[in-house]
């Protein structure tokens, strides 16, 4: 049995998602991330005190792309969730990494001082620049969806699932014009439609 810690809220729900294309069988254990992933029990499973983590029979991962690209490589190439090609495969890797650094960063920062930190701790300034900063990474992302329901061309893939889950956090905040980047705004909300994505989404409320 595949073992999920963390909760739906958090960087899981990624995994989450994939698990739920997948189909596979697996346990979500509940690890919150303002205490519980403090815990020694936690900490021998993941030392960086984050969420999530993976335990697939006895293989520990953390990284919650990561553990998406090793779950779709795993059991995914039946549905298509793990490219064919070796080229693809190589590009689904490089979709992932560039959400990690080319995203994230700044979609967290927006939203860390604009919505989640306290108030007093919010910084104008930087939310402000991280919003100043994603339309250059979502300018890409529109270009490689010109012509393509799909970052690889074919259908649906992890790459798809790593990068939307990713980009949700700026999509959801409104912090970028969709009508500006009409193609990723439409792809963005199509994944994000699917029923794997759905259910997930329905465990964080």
């Amino acid at each position: 049995m595949i073992k999920l810690y963390g909760v739906p809220q958090s960087r899981a729900g990624r995994c989450l998602w994939a698990l739920e294309e997948l189909g596979v069988p697996y346990e979500l254990v509940p690890v919150s991330f303002t205490g519980d992933n403090k815990k020694p029990e936690y900490l021998a499973i993941n030392p960086n005190g984050r969420v999530p983590a993976l335990d697939d029979d006895g293989l520990i991962l953390f990284e919650s792309l990561a553990i998406n690209l090793h779950l779709a490589r795993k059991y995914g190439a039946a549905q298509g969730l793990w490219p064919a090609s070796a080229d693809d495969q190589s590009r689904a890797i490089q979709w992932s990494l560039w959400a990690a650094n080319e995203v994230e960063p700044h979609s967290v920062g927006y939203l860390l001082h604009t919505r989640l930190l306290p108030e007093a701790m919010r910084d104008a300034a930087k939310a402000k620049a991280a919003l100043e900063a994603l339309p250059k990474p979502l300018a890409v992302l529109e270009k490689a969806l010109a012509g393509k329901q799909h970052l690889l061309g074919g259908g649906f893939t992890i790459a798809d699932l790593n990068v939307a889950t990713v980009l949700a956090l700026a999509w959801m905040g409104k912090a970028f014009d969709g009508a500006a980047f009409p193609r990723a705004s439409e792809w963005i909300a199509r994944v994000h439609a699917r029923p794997a994505a759905q259910r997930v989404a329905a465990r964080r409320s």
